[in-house]
């Protein structure tokens, strides 16, 4: 039997042949559609969270114990920091000639307490010649240039000030002036200062401090380690029943408490969606499993920038270096590691930080090497794997930090905190609790991941700063 094929000619004259099968658009009304999971691109490595080893906290407050450390009688003023805000050591004050030698602890303490904070980028003018000079400048961080009147009208440099280093303190006993040299910034720090009138209304309740102003005389520092802790007295190579010194450790009266911080989120689920469209897939589960992503996500953008227990904020002032060029050069990344040498476990850098790494390595004929980390292949400098970490912010100048560091507890190193055991735990440290069903039948479920990061002694965390990632 022949079967006849008939086609026909439409208004634009190109012929159609009838189906001969099933078409495929109307098949696929009858087939079963193969799914994958919600995808969620914001999920990346996270390598901080992997590579932090975690401490128990069971009260909810971690308390670091140092020794006391300061060095007096260097010329140089030293600070402390709590995450993003810097103090001036009240005892550093004595570094300045006007208050050398001067001992009254609560005095002191009003000043520093009095010192006002000021962060500053790269080109800032923070002390022009010609104004009125009314305050002590301390630089806690950064470099500053000192500039003042040459020949021909033009600006001379007179030098670069460092951590530590101050102007001004001459102003704030003396008669009233203005300043005869320009401070501009050189790159991005912090300066402390006091005012004249901050100080004239402290000197002007305190009788120690204006008799010292009278008649003040230095005194010798006590005796310190060249890291700036009190010395411990020993003795050795003596022989027979010598009288052996006496000694003990100082700690710190008011050493630094971290608190678990917390990221949360309401989680809502209509009870139709629960119930009529849960296969193949459970959608509570998969809604929880991404919320819980984006958490962990959240959670380590906090370690990395969070203004109080942030890694970028809690490095120690004396630990944060600058590039020598600007791009990270391989002699930038051996000062990092000099700043941790102490068996430093991992670099951390954005993506586009250790993209150019590797260029200026391969500029100047370096191979960068690479080890097995946790079963992946990474790039390494000295043997320490340099891990991507996208947390890390990149300025809109494209210039930003990458880190080193040296891990655990055992070590002295940076920890991560949390508290397993909680209410309901979905995960350690991190918990999901049934809030109830609305009038409007919606789910709600409660999930908080409970965390922080604490930096055990100030050398186990170093950071180079101002990378230029863009050459």
């Amino acid at each position: 039997m022949t079967t006849s094929v008939e086609t026909h000619s439409g208004s634009d004259g190109a012929d159609e042949q009838a189906n001969l099968s099933l078409g495929t658009a109307a098949a696929r009304n009858l087939a079963t559609t193969t799914k994958t999971p919600p995808q969620m691109q914001g999920i990346s490595s996270r390598w901080l969270l992997r590579v932090l080893p975690w401490v128990e906290v069971t009260g909810g407050t971690f308390r670091v114990n140092r020794r006391l450390t300061h060095t007096l009688g260097d010329g140089r003023v030293e600070f402390v920091s709590t995450g993003a805000e810097v103090r001036v050591i009240p005892r550093e004050l004595t570094e300045l000639p006007l208050l050398r030698g001067y001992g009254d602890e609560d005095t002191l303490a009003e000043l520093a307490g009095r010192c006002e904070q000021r962060d500053f980028g790269p080109g800032e003018t923070l002390v022009e010649a010609g104004q009125p000079a009314d305050r002590v400048v301390l630089l806690a961080h950064g470099k500053l240039e000192r500039l003042g009147p040459g020949k021909y009208d033009r600006e001379t440099s007179q030098g670069v000030l460092a951590d530590g280093d101050f102007v001004g303190d001459d102003r704030l006993a003396a008669e009233p002036g203005e300043w005869d040299l320009t401070l501009r910034s050189l790159t991005g720090g912090t300066v402390l200062t006091l005012s004249r009138a901050a100080f004239e209304e402290v000197a002007g309740r305190s009788e120690s401090l204006r008799a010292h102003l009278e008649n003040g005389r230095a005194e010798l520092p006590g005796q310190r380690t060249p890291e700036g802790e009190s010395a411990i007295s020993l003795s050795s190579g003596h022989s027979g029943e010598p009288s052996l010194p006496g000694t003990f450790v100082d700690y710190e009266l008011a050493p630094r408490e971290y608190e678990l911080s917390v990221a949360q989120t309401v989680l809502r689920v209509h009870s139709r969606v629960a119930d009529l469209y849960n296969h193949p897939m459970n959608q509570v589960e998969e809604q929880l499993r991404l919320t819980v992503e984006a958490l962990r996500e959240r959670q380590e953008h906090e370690l990395v920038n969070n203004r109080e227990i942030g890694l970028l904020h809690n490095a120690d002032l004396k630990q944060r270096l600058p590039t020598r060029s600007g791009p990270p050069t391989p002699d930038d990344l051996d000062e990092l590691l000099a700043t941790v040498w102490k068996d430093p476990s991992v670099i951390l850098a954005h993506p586009k930080a250790i993209a150019a790494i590797g260029r200026e390595s391969t500029s100047r004929g370096i191979l960068l090497g690479s080890v097995d980390f946790e079963g992946h292949s990474v790039p390494a400098w000295r043997g320490v794997p340099i891990l991507p970490c996208n947390k890390i912010p990149v300025s809109d100048a494209g210039t930003t930090s990458v880190l080193a560091m040296r891990t655990g507890e055992k070590a002295q190193g940076v920890v991560g905190l949390h508290q397993t055991g909680i209410p309901d735990e979905f995960q350690p440290g991190l918990s999901v609790r049934f809030m109830g069903i609305s009038e409007k039948a919606i789910i709600s479920y409660l999930v908080s991941a409970y965390y922080s990061a604490a930096v055990l002694v100030p050398d186990a965390l170093g950071i180079l700063e101002d990378v230029e990632v863009g050459r």
